[in-house]
């Protein structure tokens, strides 16, 4: 890891010294059924539907138990209930059948799972399992791309970048950090670099300035 990326997230870290999941969850399961709720989705929002669902459902044998109607009336306010509530139920189903009742803790055992892609997985492992990952959702994607960690047209390329780019022990913690920088100051339309900690070192800022 160079020393220019070191800087930037130490910089971050001390910008965001709270940057972790903002999705509430007691187990792996939830964290997961949080997640994929997110996808086109606040957490907020889907922090305030979870109560509810995990106060009735909250383990893999409910949800796989529920009638898909009675899931998609619950989640209905996350947006694109209908795939979210069938992708919901077969992981649960998958989890019972294949893994015993318990979610998976590696990426790739979590990638079988029904509506789970990279991201989500690398978020679960993450988190849950506290292992080293970088998810890449459009927050760090943006961000990284406009800093110069990353130069990629792709979630995908973007990770390996990022993870040839960051110590592998930084891995979980640079993707909050990331995230929360674009969440809050690198926003998409309208970033707010003259908020911004690490704008000396941002490609994105530096093109911007000299027009």
């Amino acid at each position: 890891m160079t020393e220019c990326v070191a800087t930037i997230l130490d910089i971050l870290r001390q910008t965001y010294p709270d940057a972790v999941c903002e999705l509430d969850f007691g187990t792996p399961f939830q964290l997961l059924t949080a997640v994929i709720l997110s996808a086109q989705c606040t957490d907020k929002r889907v922090n305030q539907v979870t109560p509810g669902l995990f106060e009735k459902y909250p383990g893999p044998a409910e949800m796989a138990a529920i009638e898909e109607e009675e899931l998609k009336r619950i989640i209905h306010s996350c947006g694109f209930y209908n795939m979210k509530a069938r992708h919901l139920i077969a992981a649960s189903r998958d989890i019972i059948e294949r893994f015993g009742g318990k979610v998976p803790d590696n990426i790739a055992d979590l990638m079988t799972l029904a509506g789970v892609g990279r991201k989500t997985a690398n978020v679960v492992y993450a988190v849950a399992f506290r292992g080293q990952a970088i998810a890449v959702d459009t927050h760090v994607f943006r961000v990284s791309n406009r800093l110069g960690l990353a130069r990629a047209d792709n979630v995908y390329d973007t990770e390996m970048q990022l993870r040839d780019a960051i110590d592998p022990k930084l891995y979980a913690d640079s993707h909050h950090l990331l995230l929360f920088l674009g969440r809050y100051t690198c926003k998409s339309q309208r970033p707010l670099c003259a908020e911004c900690g690490v704008r000396q070192y941002c490609e994105y800022y530096t093109a911007k300035s000299k027009k």
